[in-house]
């Protein structure tokens, strides 16, 4: 441990899959108020953590990060939705659709 962080609390951060049950509970919330809802897990990376993308069927989505790609899949699947592994399957051209939408209404 570094000196300076002695002494110090860490706090769960959003981004790095250690709030779990933040995380679950937006993703669960997401999937049962949409229609046609899948999941997308995403690889962990040097800057962030193995996240989820759930991808409803009108392009909205939302992304989570979780501790791990198995936590990843198990989430997915408690949400009994279709999961694909992104490195395997792309994203879907509705979402990317959507986020231009969104780009456009925001006047960016």
């Amino acid at each position: 441990m570094a000196f300076w962080t002695r002494g110090r609390r860490r706090s769960a951060n959003p981004h790095d899959g250690s709030d779990l049950a933040s995380a679950r509970s937006h993703l669960t919330d997401f999937a049962r108020s949409r229609r046609g809802v899948e999941a997308y897990v995403e690889p962990a990376t040097h800057v962030t953590a193995t996240t989820v993308v759930l991808i409803a069927h009108d392009g909205e989505w939302t992304r989570r990060a979780l501790p791990s790609r198995p936590v990843a899949f198990d989430v997915a699947r408690d949400l009994d939705v279709p999961v694909y592994d992104v490195n395997l399957t792309g994203y879907p051209a509705r979402m990317r659709a959507w986020t231009a939408r969104q780009r456009e209404q925001d006047g960016r």
